[in-house]
């Protein structure tokens, strides 16, 4: 019998890489696979219905907030849509704030829905002034949603979501708040931020897989849902279908992801038993000992200040004369470690260097530090690795 042919035994580049120190997925903890390989429960079981009210428990306390979490069965993106379905009614003006592709993305998703939108939109190496917000309001007093992305991924920028919130709260609007990249990995909760509705998941600063989301409601915000006549019923993008889906007493509106349950459930534990503040700590000095190496090596970070430069992705500028690709293509050659290229409006001018979950430990700084320096060295620019990568230790070494 002849020898099967694979499509990766034809492309010897399509190697699986080493290293991933992508802005997500992540390269997933051991214990949260193992966690996915589990036996997969009957929904109905009532041991399952307790394991899943439980869950929902556990999520409210990694995230501080008294509720339990409102879990949905997909990644992120289609649970913020589902937001923008379920909370915008056709009576409401929404202020979106776009300091990214993420953030502009958002606002085509509320035109579905709205009756206006007004959009404060800076340069994506910026990040939103809560005092533009608060003359929004002053301007527009009927503004009724807003929608804020905390850290706008493709950008590796973060914006100031506690002062925002306050405003939006004063006001008596409602706030939207996307944290999927950020909640994990530094200290951003729903209520810190007077969020109504808090969107995280377990595939980026948790280390697991992207598979469901799971978000904080407020009581406001389902009194509008429920006041809003075109809120989905039966749909992927209700929320409102899942709202009572966390008691055990209850029936689920469809089959759950149980698989992706039980990883979420080991990814809570590790965040728990590691406690926040250390989790937050070895993000923030990764990066910082990132940030440190790349400007060693004479490369510009991307954001406009290192001030709102994210704590779980180094965003590089793309040196002139040289493609982004072809920088990620060199590294995952040369030293098998994949880094992320920018999205829509930031593609090609930017490459993303993640520190989420498993790769938010110091000793990844060197790492990437390494491979992208070396990636440079292979395209034809003079670079220092060594430069960079004893500034990275430097910091490391502070602590």
């Amino acid at each position: 019998m002849a020898k099967k042919t694979t499509a990766r035994s034809k492309d010897a580049s399509l190697k699986e890489p080493l290293i991933t120190l992508s802005a997500g997925p992540v390269a997933a903890y051991p214990r949260i696979l193992q966690a996915m390989a589990r036996p997969v429960q009957y929904d109905y079981d009532p041991w399952f219905q307790q394991f899943y009210e439980d869950l929902t428990k556990k999520a409210a306390k990694a995230m501080r907030t008294r509720a339990p979490a409102l879990i949905l069965q997909c990644e992120p993106a289609p649970a913020i849509e589902a937001t923008a379905a379920s909370l915008i009614s056709p009576n409401d003006v929404v202020l979106n704030l776009a300091s990214g592709v993420y953030g502009k993305g958002f606002g085509y998703w509320s035109a579905r829905y709205h009756k206006e939108m007004v959009e404060i939109e800076v340069p994506f190496n910026e990040s939103i002034d809560a005092a533009v917000v608060k003359a929004a309001f002053k301007k527009r007093p009927d503004i009724k949603v807003v929608s804020l992305v905390h850290h706008d991924t493709p950008s590796g920028t973060i914006n100031p979501a506690r002062e925002i919130g306050r405003i939006v709260r004063d006001h008596d609007a409602l706030l939207i708040v996307d944290a999927v990249s950020s909640f994990g990995g530094m200290d951003i909760h729903p209520d810190d931020c007077f969020a109504d509705v808090f969107i995280t998941g377990p595939g980026k600063c948790l280390g697991g897989a992207p598979g469901v989301t799971f978000m904080a409601v407020s009581d406001r915000a389902w009194r509008h849902i429920k006041k809003n006549p075109k809120a989905p019923f039966a749909s992927i993008l209700s929320l409102s279908d899942w709202k009572d889906a966390w008691r055990k007493d209850k029936p689920f509106p469809f089959t759950p992801s149980v698989a992706d349950i039980n990883g979420l459930d080991a990814a809570l534990d590790i965040y728990l038993e590691e406690g926040a503040e250390n989790v937050w700590r070895r993000h923030a000095l990764t990066a910082k000992a990132t940030r440190a190496g790349i400007k060693a090596m004479g490369l510009a970070l991307w954001a406009k200040t290192e001030a709102i430069a994210s704590p779980t992705c180094t965003a590089v500028k793309v040196p002139d004369g040289i493609k982004d690709s072809d920088i990620i293509a060199a590294a995952r050659a040369e030293l098998g470690v994949v880094f992320s290229s920018g999205r829509d409006q930031t593609k090609g001018k930017l490459i993303r260097i993640g520190h989420m979950g498993p790769v938010a430990e110091p000793v990844y700084a060197t790492v990437a530090v390494t491979a992208f320096g070396t990636a440079l060295r292979k395209l034809g620019k003079k670079i220092d690795v060594g430069a960079g990568v004893e500034a990275a230790l430097a910091v490391i070494a502070k602590g």
